[in-house]
């Protein structure tokens, strides 16, 4: 078995924080994958995972995520995330208490926000122990739930995908195409309702199925089962769930032509699953690229909240994201090669800067 160390070599980590308290039932990892731009910020993820190995699995790809997204989104944030070990009816204030003391006793090198199973309530509770955490209500000083922004900066990304690959530089690319979103959270529902008013018709799956139902009676959508999403006629799959979803067994299902949706860490194998979706000539939009307006959103409440100004910037995911599938053509690259290319190079330039000024100091 591979150590925790040895991953952490392996993947780039400077520290993982192992979280327990038994008054609250707490259990909890939080990740540090990189903080060369700035401290590092991410959300966290409430889940019931199978083992602790899965969750450490999980923590690991998610904060190295976070690296990659904030550089690829010029925002100077560093790579972090946490996952709760629980299952969502464990939720309780002194549970999400005990663990925002855990983050403030890190002091600022770890940021928290919210993502899967973990709404703006539970980020005030957190609040209550710690400063170290966005995504809260307006009561404590926030923007409320990022989930909007993730979604329009998805929509931006998708845009310039479809016109990439249809070669269509004006007008509604999105009207008539058919798109397939998994996962009608919120996020999911909030690019559902950009792409239905754009004319798009959309197919829907979610793991709760009557949500999924009363979305596409709303949407006047087609609702399918979880099974079933993958091997859906449309030209486009969001997916808007969890991780690891474009695998040895649903890639071969796709009959979409472009993969663009909010899910970190869709591929399960970076590698492998990149190369068999090229094979397939799939468009992959890399999730931290696609996926960062959440970021950026809770990146503007830190330094004074604008709306405008988040929006903004959220809307260049657009360029960001027709530069690394330009790029990738041009190379002859995975679209998830040239992101990491991007973000890399945006990374060793902050890396050269640090040392010059320590020289300097020196």
């Amino acid at each position: 078995m591979v150590g925790v160390f040895e991953r952490m070599g392996t993947l780039g980590h400077e520290q993982v924080v192992f979280c327990q308290d038994p008054d609250s039932g707490l259990k909890a990892i939080i990740g540090i994958h990189d903080t060369t731009l700035g401290p590092a910020l991410g959300g966290t993820r409430l889940w019931s995972y199978h083992t602790e190995e899965e969750a450490l699995q999980d923590v690991l790809r998610l904060s190295r995520g976070m690296t990659f997204k904030a550089a690829c989104a010029g925002i100077p944030l560093g790579g972090g995330k946490a996952v709760i070990l629980a299952r969502p009816e464990q939720k309780s204030e002194r549970l999400f208490r005990a663990y925002g003391r855990f983050v403030h006793s890190l002091a600022g090198r770890y940021i928290t926000a919210e993502d899967v199973n973990i709404s703006v309530a539970d980020m005030d509770a957190v609040r209550k122990e710690t400063p170290y955490v966005t995504g809260v209500s307006r009561e404590f000083g926030g923007s409320g739930n990022p989930g909007p922004v993730t979604a329009f900066g998805v929509y931006q990304g998708m845009r310039a995908a479809v016109m990439m690959h249809t070669g269509q530089t004006s007008g509604n690319v999105l009207s008539g195409l058919r798109v397939a979103v998994q996962g009608i959270g919120s996020v999911g529902m909030a690019l559902c309702r950009r792409l239905k008013d754009d004319g798009v018709k959309l197919v829907l799956s979610d793991i709760n199925q009557e949500r999924a139902r009363k979305a596409a009676q709303e949407l006047d959508a087609k609702a399918v089962s979880p099974e079933e999403i993958y091997s859906a006629d449309v030209d486009v799959f969001a997916p808007c769930a969890m991780g690891a979803i474009l695998n040895d067994s649903t890639i071969p299902q796709l009959k979409a032509r472009i993969v663009a949706g909010a899910a970190n860490n869709q591929l399960a194998d970076e590698t492998k699953h990149a190369l068999a979706l090229a094979e397939r000539h799939i468009v992959y939009c890399p999730d931290y690229v696609i996926n960062a307006g959440g970021l950026i959103n809770v990146y503007h409440e830190m330094i004074g909240y604008k709306q405008e100004a988040a929006m903004s910037q959220a809307s260049k995911i657009f360029e960001t994201t027709t530069h690394v599938l330009e790029r990738s053509r041009a190379l002859g690259v995975t679209p998830g090669q040239a992101a990491h290319a991007l973000a890399e190079e945006r990374l060793g330039a902050a890396r050269g800067l640090k040392t010059l000024n320590a020289w300097k100091r020196s």
